[in-house]
């Protein structure tokens, strides 16, 4: 199943978060919290007021409450809205 955002919505999926810290220590499961970066599924067309900036393939980082999240082929999404998004990530 596909879903297309309307308006401003974004359909975004979480990466998977890093197993080990930058000084190697391996974090256990149960300690770990959402991802804050999420990959851009999709995007709305946009409002007369607000223009949609991000694509399709984007990484972005969201605010931490923000957003709807669902259950979809036993995949997690979460929809926000474009003014939910704080950054883009650029590798």
């Amino acid at each position: 199943m596909k879903l297309k955002p309307m308006a401003d919505n974004i359909l975004l999926k979480a990466t998977e978060a890093e197993e080990t810290t930058s000084s190697g220590i391996i974090l256990a499961t149960s300690n770990k919290e959402k991802p804050a970066i999420y990959e851009v599924v999709s995007a709305g067309p946009g409002t007369k007021e607000v223009e949609v900036t991000v694509k399709a393939g984007d990484k972005v980082i969201v605010s931490k409450f923000s957003g709807n999240e669902i259950k979809l082929d036993g995949q997690d999404y979460k929809f926000v809205k474009q003014e939910d998004i704080l950054a883009v990530v650029i590798d």
